[in-house]
């Protein structure tokens, strides 16, 4: 949570800010769609191919592809839960509330932007197992499935951390994500060079290097990020280049000036993390920065993004891969009266297990009335019995159901009463 404000401008920016950090949130939403959209119509040229990875005598190779468009569902889920909590937050009017459930899209955001990605990578792959099989017979078939099965099972493990949209599986794997990228790369250039060899070994000299030609340039091995806009562009360095083996070089950026605010803004709201916002960068700059630290970031682009708090104080935020125990997780909106807010509309992305947050042990239980919570309940103050008496009383007061913004919003009045902080983490029923 960012504290230490300025009283009075804190105050009157804070609507204002809830409002720029929705339009960035969309923003990156939209950027990432746009990705899995390209990445879904290549998929689809694939499949409709009658040759190559696709043709009937190459159908070992199916379900590789399959796993491509399997893992486009995942990326549509996550966008379209970003999407969803961005226009709810528009809703409340409450501008704590609306940043705390801006913050919620953050885990989907970050699991979308890393996975789109590393499935980029992997429709790489995919083209270049394509262009072997119909133009390469000298390479074992029996080889490049094993090639095949070897990248996807590098690949594997980070999807599956992605898909999971568990917010301490995301921040991990998006830390981690520039080596698996550099993995994937390194076996893209190692699969090409045994098919150029064999085809060479094969007196087939000029279509082995017609290979290098080729594929020296796929989308993914030569990454850059989204493109300059025509006027007001932040120039971080001079671009990068492709050397003759394929790999990239370079240490510094080109970006657009939006693309940096965007990032800015999701960053210092507390949306996306730095080291998730350093992966990708790194990413795109190629290996030469994949080789620093994950949660460091050059500093022109810390420049650009701005030299505060946000950006200084890099750190991995999980507590599970260092063995720490995970602090209880409080629903703020009753667990036993999950039926009661489901008919004013806790439902889907906006269920009341979204709603949770982390706090202390002793906090926690303070909240319900100590260690015993059959003690606790008889306690009128005990946050359960408070929260439904208020809501209770307002819809009756009301004369009708109470909309989920007012719930909300009732909500959040009383989370600063009892100094909940309005950071709020997903339950999954552990």
């Amino acid at each position: 949570m960012m504290s230490g404000a300025v009283p009075q401008s804190a105050e009157e920016s804070r609507p204002r800010s809830a409002t720029s950090t929705r339009q960035a949130v969309l923003g990156a939403v939209e950027d990432v769609s746009g990705s899995t959209r390209r990445i879904a119509d290549s998929l689809s040229l694939i499949e409709a191919r009658q040759a190559g990875i696709s043709g009937r005598a190459n159908g070992v190779f199916t379900p590789y592809v399959a796993y491509g468009s399997q893992q486009l569902k995942w990326l549509r889920t996550a966008l379209g839960g970003a999407n969803q909590l961005a226009h709810a937050a528009s809703e409340v009017d409450d501008p704590d509330m609306e940043l705390a459930l801006l913050r919620l899209s953050g885990p989907r955001l970050e699991a979308s932007m890393s996975g789109a990605l590393l499935l980029s990578a992997w429709l790489d792959y995919l083209n270049l197992v394509d262009v072997v099989l119909q133009k390469y017979p000298l390479y074992s078939v029996e080889q490049l499935l094993v090639d095949t099965d070897r990248v996807h099972k590098r690949l594997d493990p980070s999807m599956t951390a992605l898909a999971s949209l568990e917010p301490e599986q995301v921040e991990a794997t998006a830390g981690t994500l520039p080596g698996v990228m550099g993995q994937l790369t390194r076996e893209f250039h190692s699969t090409r060079e045994a098919v150029r060899v064999a085809t060479e070994r094969g007196g087939q000299v000029i279509l082995a290097a017609q290979l290098v030609e080729m594929l020296v340039m796929a989308p993914t091995m030569k990454l850059t990020l989204p493109r300059l806009p025509p006027a007001a562009p932040a120039l971080l360095g001079v671009g990068l280049m492709v050397g003759t083996d394929g790999v990239m070089m370079g240490t510094q950026v080109v970006v657009s000036a939006e693309w940096v605010e965007m990032m800015r803004r999701l960053v210092q709201a507390g949306v996306i993390s730095l080291p998730a916002v350093s992966a990708t960068v790194r990413i795109h700059a190629g290996q030469v920065m994949m080789s620093q630290r994950h949660d460091e970031l050059p500093q022109s682009v810390r420049d650009a993004l701005g030299e505060g708090p946000e950006v200084r104080g890099m750190h991995e935020t999980g507590k599970a891969g260092a063995g720490m125990a995970q602090p209880p997780r409080h629903h703020v909106l009753p667990r036993e009266h999950r039926k009661w807010f489901e008919q004013r509309g806790f439902t889907g992305e906006m269920s009341i297990d979204q709603f949770c947050v982390r706090m202390e042990q002793a906090h926690h239980e303070a909240l319900h009335g100590g260690g015993s919570w059959h003690l606790g309940r008889q306690w009128p103050d005990e946050w359960n019995q408070m929260i439904m008496k208020v809501l209770r009383d307002a819809e009756t007061d009301a004369g009708r159901m109470l909309t989920r913004n007012e719930i909300l919003r009732i909500a959040a009045k009383n989370m600063k009463r009892y100094e909940i902080p309005m950071t709020f983490t997903p339950w999954r029923g552990r």
